[in-house]
C-alpha cells in the first residue's frame, strides 16, 4: 500500500485559506468583500461585503475548534450587518456552531453556502453611515493608503451617533 501524504495546515494558513474561498464566494454571489473592517464598536470584521441591493454582510472566519471557543466576539457584529456568516474548512466540526447563523464551508479555490444567514435589516441610518464607510475604506485601500490608517478613518467614519 502507497503512503498517502496529508497536507497539515497552520492556524494562519487555514484562516487565509478560508477567508480568500469565503471572499471568493462572495463575489461569485454578486457581493463586493473587503477583509479586516473595522467596526464603530472596536471590533474587526474578517470579512465585509456590500451586495448589489446595499445589504451588508459579515462572515466571521474560524480557522479551528478552539478559535471558535475563545473567540466569542461574533456577537458584536450583529448591529453592523444585514446577514452574518460563519466562513469554516471542510474539516470543521459545524455541528458546534450557533444555531440560526450562516454557514460557509471554504477552502483556498471557493466555498458554499451551506446554511443562509437569517436577515437582519439594519436601520437606514446606520446603513448609510456604514456604506459610506465601506465605500472610503475600499477606495483608500485602492490608493494603498496603509491599512491601519484606512481602517482607523474608516470607523471614525461611521461612529456617528445611529
Amino acid at each position: 500500500m502507497d503512503d498517502v501524504a496529508v497536507p497539515v495546515f497552520t492556524r494562519p494558513e487555514t484562516t487565509g485559506a478560508v477567508t480568500r474561498g469565503a471572499a471568493r464566494l462572495l463575489l461569485e454571489l454578486g457581493y463586493a468583500p473587503l477583509a479586516e473592517v473595522s467596526l464603530p464598536n472596536g471590533r474587526r470584521a474578517d470579512l465585509m461585503a456590500i451586495g448589489p441591493r446595499g445589504q451588508i454582510v459579515i462572515v466571521e472566519v474560524k480557522s479551528s475548534l478552539e478559535d471558535y471557543r475563545t473567540d466569542q466576539k461574533w456577537g458584536e457584529y450583529a448591529p453592523f450587518c444585514d446577514l452574518f456568516y460563519f466562513a469554516v474548512a471542510p474539516h470543521f466540526p459545524r455541528e458546534v456552531l450557533t444555531v440560526g447563523t450562516g454557514l460557509i464551508v471554504a477552502d483556498g479555490f471557493g466555498g458554499a453556502v451551506l446554511v443562509e444567514a437569517q436577515p437582519t435589516p439594519l436601520a437606514p441610518a446606520r446603513r448609510k453611515a456604514l456604506t459610506l464607510s465601506f465605500a472610503r475604506l475600499g477606495a483608500m485601500r485602492a490608493l494603498g493608503v496603509p491599512a491601519d490608517l484606512a481602517n482607523e478613518a474608516a470607523a471614525d467614519e461611521a461612529d456617528t451617533p445611529l
